[in-house]
Protein backbone atom coordinates (compact mmCIF):
# COMPACT_ATOMS: atom_id res chain seq x y z
CA UNK A 1 0.00 0.00 0.00
CA UNK A 2 1.45 3.37 -1.05
CA UNK A 3 1.24 5.12 2.47
CA UNK A 4 1.77 8.09 2.27
CA UNK A 5 -0.10 8.77 -0.48
CA UNK A 6 -3.07 7.97 1.32
CA UNK A 7 -1.49 10.12 4.13
CA UNK A 8 -1.35 12.92 2.04
CA UNK A 9 -4.68 12.27 0.63
CA UNK A 10 -7.59 14.59 1.04
CA UNK A 11 -7.84 14.48 4.94
CA UNK A 12 -4.46 15.91 5.11
CA UNK A 13 -4.66 17.91 2.05
CA UNK A 14 -7.42 19.84 4.92
CA UNK A 15 -4.45 19.50 7.45
CA UNK A 16 -1.82 21.82 5.29
CA UNK A 17 -3.73 23.98 3.87
CA UNK A 18 -7.20 25.04 5.44
CA UNK A 19 -10.69 24.09 4.18
CA UNK A 20 -9.72 25.19 0.63
CA UNK A 21 -6.81 22.64 0.50
CA UNK A 22 -8.94 19.83 0.83
CA UNK A 23 -9.50 19.69 -3.12
CA UNK A 24 -5.56 19.90 -3.54
CA UNK A 25 -4.95 17.51 -0.95
CA UNK A 26 -6.78 14.65 -2.85
CA UNK A 27 -4.69 15.60 -5.99
CA UNK A 28 -1.31 15.32 -3.29
CA UNK A 29 -2.63 11.98 -2.13
CA UNK A 30 -2.99 10.75 -6.14
CA UNK A 31 0.47 12.34 -7.20
CA UNK A 32 1.98 10.76 -4.35
CA UNK A 33 0.61 6.92 -5.26
CA UNK A 34 1.63 7.35 -8.77
CA UNK A 35 4.87 8.78 -8.21
CA UNK A 36 4.37 12.16 -9.63
CA UNK A 37 4.09 14.39 -6.36
CA UNK A 38 6.84 16.80 -6.39
CA UNK A 39 7.83 16.43 -9.83
CA UNK A 40 7.99 19.65 -11.92
CA UNK A 41 5.56 18.30 -14.78
CA UNK A 42 2.61 18.12 -11.90
CA UNK A 43 2.38 21.62 -11.10
CA UNK A 44 1.29 20.76 -7.61
CA UNK A 45 4.68 21.88 -5.99
CA UNK A 46 4.12 25.60 -6.45
CA UNK A 47 0.27 25.38 -6.02
CA UNK A 48 0.63 23.55 -1.95
CA UNK A 49 3.28 26.19 -1.31
CA UNK A 50 1.11 28.89 -2.32
CA UNK A 51 -2.13 27.55 -0.18
CA UNK A 52 -0.29 26.40 3.19
CA UNK A 53 -0.86 28.89 5.95
CA UNK A 54 0.49 28.16 9.59
CA UNK A 55 -2.03 27.18 12.06
CA UNK A 56 -0.70 27.90 15.46
CA UNK A 57 -4.37 27.28 16.98
CA UNK A 58 -4.10 23.68 15.99
CA UNK A 59 -7.38 24.04 15.13
CA UNK A 60 -7.28 22.63 11.12
CA UNK A 61 -5.14 20.09 12.08
CA UNK A 62 -7.36 18.52 14.99
CA UNK A 63 -10.44 18.68 12.08
CA UNK A 64 -8.28 16.90 9.80
CA UNK A 65 -7.69 14.49 12.49
CA UNK A 66 -11.42 13.84 13.51
CA UNK A 67 -12.39 14.02 10.23
CA UNK A 68 -10.24 11.05 9.17
CA UNK A 69 -11.89 9.09 12.14
CA UNK A 70 -15.17 9.88 11.00
CA UNK A 71 -14.40 8.71 7.59
CA UNK A 72 -13.16 5.16 8.72
CA UNK A 73 -9.89 6.11 7.16
CA UNK A 74 -7.40 4.53 9.89
CA UNK A 75 -4.49 4.88 7.57
CA UNK A 76 -4.92 8.46 7.77
CA UNK A 77 -4.76 9.08 10.93
CA UNK A 78 -2.95 6.97 11.99
CA UNK A 79 -0.14 8.39 9.76
CA UNK A 80 -1.17 12.13 10.85
CA UNK A 81 -1.09 11.78 14.19
CA UNK A 82 2.33 9.87 14.22
CA UNK A 83 3.61 12.92 12.34
CA UNK A 84 1.86 15.48 14.71
CA UNK A 85 3.02 13.60 17.85
CA UNK A 86 6.54 13.36 17.48
CA UNK A 87 6.73 16.62 16.43
CA UNK A 88 5.06 17.83 19.31
CA UNK A 89 7.30 15.38 21.69
CA UNK A 90 10.44 16.59 20.14
CA UNK A 91 9.57 20.17 20.49
CA UNK A 92 7.82 19.80 23.84
CA UNK A 93 10.78 20.24 26.48
CA UNK A 94 13.06 22.59 23.98
CA UNK A 95 13.72 23.40 20.60
CA UNK A 96 13.94 20.46 18.16
CA UNK A 97 17.25 19.35 17.48
CA UNK A 98 18.73 17.18 14.67
CA UNK A 99 19.27 13.88 16.36
CA UNK A 100 15.23 13.99 16.98
CA UNK A 101 14.60 14.76 13.58
CA UNK A 102 16.84 11.99 12.23
CA UNK A 103 15.57 9.61 14.60
CA UNK A 104 12.33 10.46 13.22
CA UNK A 105 13.58 10.24 9.29
CA UNK A 106 14.44 6.42 10.39
CA UNK A 107 11.83 4.85 12.06
CA UNK A 108 9.37 6.20 9.78
CA UNK A 109 11.43 6.01 6.33
CA UNK A 110 9.34 8.42 4.67
CA UNK A 111 10.05 8.34 0.57
CA UNK A 112 12.25 11.35 -0.33
CA UNK A 113 9.54 12.84 -2.53
CA UNK A 114 6.95 13.05 0.22
CA UNK A 115 9.63 14.74 2.30
CA UNK A 116 8.51 18.15 1.58
CA UNK A 117 5.12 17.66 2.71
CA UNK A 118 5.78 15.72 5.89
CA UNK A 119 7.88 18.44 6.54
CA UNK A 120 5.42 21.10 6.36
CA UNK A 121 3.09 19.16 8.39
CA UNK A 122 6.10 18.67 10.80
CA UNK A 123 6.84 22.52 11.28
CA UNK A 124 3.11 23.56 11.83
CA UNK A 125 2.70 20.38 14.43
CA UNK A 126 5.11 21.59 16.76
CA UNK A 127 3.99 25.33 16.74
CA UNK A 128 1.89 24.07 19.59
CA UNK A 129 2.70 20.91 22.09
CA UNK A 130 -0.07 21.72 24.63
CA UNK A 131 -2.85 19.67 22.57
CA UNK A 132 -1.06 16.58 21.95
CA UNK A 133 -3.56 14.82 24.41
CA UNK A 134 -6.41 15.15 21.55
CA UNK A 135 -4.56 13.46 19.09
CA UNK A 136 -3.70 10.80 21.23
CA UNK A 137 -7.03 10.62 23.03
CA UNK A 138 -8.41 10.11 18.95
CA UNK A 139 -6.08 7.93 17.89
CA UNK A 140 -6.48 5.69 21.00
CA UNK A 141 -10.38 5.35 20.66
CA UNK A 142 -10.21 4.34 16.70
CA UNK A 143 -7.47 1.56 17.41
CA UNK A 144 -8.57 0.09 20.71
CA UNK A 145 -8.92 -2.85 18.82
CA UNK A 146 -5.56 -2.51 17.63
CA UNK A 147 -2.77 -2.01 20.76
CA UNK A 148 0.24 -3.25 18.38
CA UNK A 149 0.24 -0.56 16.26
CA UNK A 150 -0.71 1.72 19.19
CA UNK A 151 2.50 -0.04 21.49
CA UNK A 152 4.66 0.52 18.12
CA UNK A 153 3.94 4.07 18.08
CA UNK A 154 4.90 4.63 21.77
CA UNK A 155 8.34 3.17 20.90
CA UNK A 156 8.76 5.43 18.13
CA UNK A 157 7.80 8.86 20.57
CA UNK A 158 10.43 6.84 23.17
CA UNK A 159 13.12 7.10 20.51
CA UNK A 160 12.65 10.15 19.83
CA UNK A 161 12.98 11.39 22.99
CA UNK A 162 15.94 9.68 23.99
CA UNK A 163 17.69 10.58 20.79
CA UNK A 164 19.51 13.58 22.33
CA UNK A 165 20.23 12.08 25.48
CA UNK A 166 23.67 10.33 26.39
CA UNK A 167 23.73 6.98 27.83
CA UNK A 168 21.80 6.91 31.23
CA UNK A 169 20.61 10.59 30.71
CA UNK A 170 17.43 10.57 32.30
CA UNK A 171 14.23 11.91 29.94
CA UNK A 172 13.02 15.68 30.53
CA UNK A 173 10.27 15.88 32.63
CA UNK A 174 7.86 17.05 30.04
CA UNK A 175 8.76 14.27 28.09
CA UNK A 176 8.27 11.97 30.69
CA UNK A 177 4.74 13.54 31.37
CA UNK A 178 4.21 13.65 27.81
CA UNK A 179 4.71 9.80 26.94
CA UNK A 180 2.82 9.17 30.15
CA UNK A 181 -0.51 10.99 28.81
CA UNK A 182 0.14 9.25 25.76
CA UNK A 183 0.43 5.71 26.79
CA UNK A 184 -2.86 6.73 29.44
CA UNK A 185 -4.94 7.56 26.46
CA UNK A 186 -3.76 4.94 24.29
CA UNK A 187 -5.30 2.91 26.74
CA UNK A 188 -2.02 0.82 26.99
CA UNK A 189 -0.95 -1.55 29.74
CA UNK A 190 2.11 -1.63 31.91
CA UNK A 191 4.20 -3.66 29.87
CA UNK A 192 3.71 -1.91 27.02
CA UNK A 193 5.27 1.21 28.86
CA UNK A 194 8.20 -1.17 30.03
CA UNK A 195 8.95 -2.30 26.29
CA UNK A 196 9.03 0.81 24.56
CA UNK A 197 10.81 2.30 27.83
CA UNK A 198 13.49 -0.21 27.24
CA UNK A 199 13.49 -0.57 23.59
CA UNK A 200 12.49 -4.03 23.64
CA UNK A 201 10.67 -6.04 21.00
CA UNK A 202 6.72 -6.44 21.36
CA UNK A 203 6.33 -10.03 23.33
CA UNK A 204 5.57 -13.19 21.02
CA UNK A 205 2.07 -12.92 22.28
CA UNK A 206 -0.26 -10.17 21.68
CA UNK A 207 -2.03 -8.71 24.46
CA UNK A 208 -5.04 -9.18 22.41
CA UNK A 209 -3.75 -12.88 21.99
CA UNK A 210 -3.60 -13.66 25.77
CA UNK A 211 -7.18 -12.51 26.25
CA UNK A 212 -8.41 -14.88 23.40
CA UNK A 213 -6.49 -17.70 25.26
CA UNK A 214 -7.97 -17.28 27.83
CA UNK A 215 -11.47 -16.93 26.78
CA UNK A 216 -12.30 -13.28 28.79
CA UNK A 217 -13.11 -9.89 27.13
CA UNK A 218 -10.20 -7.45 27.65
CA UNK A 219 -12.88 -5.37 29.49
CA UNK A 220 -13.06 -7.46 32.27
CA UNK A 221 -12.09 -6.12 35.79
CA UNK A 222 -8.70 -7.52 37.41
CA UNK A 223 -10.77 -9.73 39.92
CA UNK A 224 -12.60 -11.17 36.99
CA UNK A 225 -10.06 -12.11 34.99
CA UNK A 226 -7.94 -13.40 38.32
CA UNK A 227 -11.19 -15.68 39.29
CA UNK A 228 -11.24 -16.83 35.27
CA UNK A 229 -7.77 -17.75 35.52
CA UNK A 230 -8.42 -19.83 38.54
CA UNK A 231 -11.26 -21.47 37.23
CA UNK A 232 -9.16 -22.59 34.07
CA UNK A 233 -6.56 -23.54 36.68
CA UNK A 234 -8.54 -26.02 38.43
CA UNK A 235 -10.01 -27.32 35.27
CA UNK A 236 -7.03 -28.34 32.91
CA UNK A 237 -3.99 -28.78 35.55
CA UNK A 238 -2.57 -31.74 34.98
CA UNK A 239 -2.80 -33.22 38.76
CA UNK A 240 -6.46 -32.63 38.55
CA UNK A 241 -7.36 -34.26 35.39
CA UNK A 242 -5.16 -37.24 36.97
CA UNK A 243 -7.55 -37.21 39.99
CA UNK A 244 -10.61 -37.53 37.49
CA UNK A 245 -9.23 -40.77 36.32
CA UNK A 246 -8.58 -38.57 32.85
CA UNK A 247 -6.58 -40.59 29.93
CA UNK A 248 -2.69 -39.73 29.60
CA UNK A 249 -3.48 -38.28 25.99
CA UNK A 250 -6.01 -36.06 27.56
CA UNK A 251 -3.74 -35.35 30.36
CA UNK A 252 -0.81 -34.51 27.56
CA UNK A 253 -3.37 -32.03 26.36
CA UNK A 254 -4.40 -30.38 29.54
CA UNK A 255 -0.83 -30.08 29.94
CA UNK A 256 -0.25 -28.06 26.49
CA UNK A 257 -3.09 -26.08 27.24
CA UNK A 258 -2.64 -24.63 30.78
CA UNK A 259 0.63 -23.90 29.50
CA UNK A 260 -0.58 -21.33 27.03
CA UNK A 261 -3.02 -20.45 29.85
CA UNK A 262 -0.48 -19.67 32.26
CA UNK A 263 1.91 -17.43 29.67
CA UNK A 264 -1.40 -15.63 28.67
CA UNK A 265 -2.02 -14.68 32.01
CA UNK A 266 1.54 -13.68 32.71
CA UNK A 267 0.99 -11.33 30.07
CA UNK A 268 -2.39 -10.10 31.06
CA UNK A 269 -0.92 -9.49 34.63
CA UNK A 270 2.53 -7.35 33.17
CA UNK A 271 -0.01 -5.29 31.19
CA UNK A 272 -2.58 -4.63 34.13
CA UNK A 273 0.74 -4.06 36.75
CA UNK A 274 -1.22 -6.80 38.93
Amino acid sequence: MAIWGKIFGGVTGFAVGGPAGAALGVALGHAADTGALLQPESGWSDRFAARTNPDPGGAATFMAAKLAAAMGKKEQLYGLCSVILCAKLAKCDAPVNRHEINAFKARFRVPQENMRELGRLFDMSRQRTDDYDKFARELGQTYADDKQALENLLAVLFAIARADLKAGEPLAPEELRFLRQVHSLFGLGKGAWDRADQGMASPAMAENDAYMIMGIESSASNEEIRAHWKMLVRQYHPDVMAARNASAAEIEVASAKISRINAAWDIVKKERGI
